[in-house]
């Protein structure tokens, strides 16, 4: 069974998402950020010496970062769902969206974000950032409202992955402008399986 070490407010609540869609057993060993430097518990550092969340233990398997939890996930137990068959175009497509959204699109979000908690950022930073950030989301913007979902064949991993990345934007309120991510949210949020997951894992959205 797969054991999902979980931080409260964080990307690991796709991963609890993801298990939900795809219905396999799993248990999740619940971690609380510390109240003062939000940041996560040593004790994570038990599991992985990154001592972040997500985390997997598949058997013998520790695995950290949310893209290769999901990419591994899907392709272990999705038995042809939640990804495209790989070898083709479509897959190359699924992999580059799935780890686009913690390889580039996070980035300037989290900075963004970052500036809020601890009193603005300068006005370099803020320069730098910005055009980035309005190029990300234009560009996602774009895509679901071609295709509904980040992929034409339909919903995918690749969604549960970029989530968090709109969920930073829509944090730093920074996603008003762009109504086709809005409502590709809205979609997302009601699945039965994305309800499941903010049940047993909290709320993904910082009480900001």
């Amino acid at each position: 069974m797969i054991k999902i070490h979980h931080l409260n407010y964080s990307r690991s609540t796709r991963v609890i998402w993801l298990m939900e869609e795809l219905g396999e057993p799993y248990t999740i060993v619940p971690y609380t950020r510390d109240p003062n430097t939000f940041r996560s518990p040593q004790t994570l550092e038990r599991v992985h010496p990154l001592g972040k969340a997500p985390v997997i233990e598949d058997g013998t398997l520790v695995l950290a970062e949310s893209g290769a939890i999901i990419e591994y996930l899907v392709s272990t137990y999705g038995r042809g769902k939640l990804a495209p068959a790989p070898g083709g175009p479509s897959w190359a497509r699924y992999i580059e969206l799935l780890h686009f959204a913690e390889g580039s699109a996070m980035f300037p979000l989290l900075v963004h974000l970052l500036g809020m908690l601890t009193g603005g950022l300068s006005d370099g930073l803020k320069g730098f950032i910005t055009p980035d950030i309005a190029k990300t989301l234009k560009y996602l913007d774009a895509e679901v409202a071609r295709n509904g979902y980040l992929m034409a064949e339909g919903f995918t991993g690749a969604d549960i992955q970029m989530s968090y990345v709109i969920e930073m934007a829509r944090m730093g309120k920074l996603h008003e402008p762009y109504a086709s991510l809005e409502a590709w949210m809205s979609r997302l949020e009601q699945r039965p399986a994305y309800k499941r997951a903010i049940e047993r894992g909290g709320p993904v959205r910082l009480p900001i």
